[in-house]
């Protein structure tokens, strides 16, 4: 007999919920971060806001890790220096990997399954201008992902990415107060605005939820049309 409407409705929503869930978020102070973290809470987890200056050993039984902290240094290649091309790659690339490396490994001694969501990038598919090192980390996430996911779904763990578009975040103010770049930014998005971090909310609850575990080494662009341009 098939159930009815308001039941199926029901059971729908459920998939959605993170009831007795932990979930860790780095980067949470403000932005993306903040606004993931507002929405993974108000789907009924508990959120740890993680520090990268925290020790791996003190993190809780979570089920969720959110890589989300990163920075970004502009130049142009020619002038780009050692110095800022390793601290991006430090924070947005190496970082991911040992703390979802950590978690991972704490999953599997607790023999439990859970959630890694990578924020990826516009520029894990495009080459941008002034961001090398953003790029390449940006680009090597997206690959870390898949590889990841090849690895740990056999033991119940998902992995996957987030590919916010162009967000009014600290990290897009310079591009925001250029005129021609705005301009420009703005008549490829066919949204027609910029993002906002609570466009995020949905897209990181679903990937963190019962909703996506048959989802693997996928990424989920959030961007305006900005890549079906």
């Amino acid at each position: 007999m098939r159930a009815n409407t308001s039941d199926w409705s029901l059971d729908a929503l459920d998939l959605f919920r993170l009831d007795g869930k932990t979930a860790i978020v780095t980067g949470a102070s403000r932005g993306l971060g903040a606004a993931m973290a507002d929405a993974l809470e108000q789907a009924g987890a508990k959120v740890v806001r993680f520090s990268f200056r925290s020790k791996t050993s003190s993190l809780p039984d979570a089920d969720i890790l959110v890589n989300n902290a990163g920075i970004i240094r502009r130049a142009d290649l020619l002038d780009y220096s050692d110095d800022d091309w390793d601290a991006v790659i430090e924070v947005n690339l190496r970082a991911v990997f040992t703390l979802s490396r950590d978690f991972a490994r704490r999953l599997v001694a607790r023999g439990a399954g859970g959630s890694i969501i990578n924020i990826a990038s516009m520029l894990s598919f495009q080459g941008g201008i002034r961001v090398a090192a953003y790029t390449a980390a940006k680009s090597g996430l997206l690959g870390l992902t898949r590889a990841m996911a090849n690895e740990l779904a056999p033991r119940g763990i998902n992995v996957n990415a987030i590919a916010p578009g162009y967000m009014a975040t600290d990290n897009t103010e310079a591009l925001r107060n250029d005129p021609k770049r705005s301009a420009d930014i703005l008549a490829r998005i066919p949204a027609g605005r910029w993002g906002r971090p609570e466009d995020l909310a949905g897209a990181v609850v679903f990937l963190a939820s019962p909703a996506a575990a048959y989802v693997h080494g996928a990424v989920l662009a959030v961007d305006g049309g900005w890549l079906a341009r």
